[in-house]
């Protein structure tokens, strides 16, 4: 959910402890969303229906944990 709601800040990257990809998403989001109206948000929306979805990529957090369904 939060991949879906706040994906755009890259607020998921950062629970599931991937920071770097979280901080890369929230300046990206704030540097160019001005520039492209936004849709860079849309990356962040993608993932959380990936997550949602169990896509392989999303199965565990940056410390190989398994996530829980």
């Amino acid at each position: 959910m939060l991949g879906i709601f706040l994906g755009g800040l890259g607020i998921h990257r950062f629970y599931l402890g991937h920071t770097a990809l979280g901080i890369t998403q929230l300046v990206l989001t704030v540097v160019l969303g001005i520039f492209t109206l936004g849709l860079v948000g849309l990356w962040g929306f993608i993932e959380g229906i990936m997550i949602l979805c169990n896509a392989q990529v999303f199965r565990t957090d940056a410390r190989g944990i398994p996530l829980r369904d």
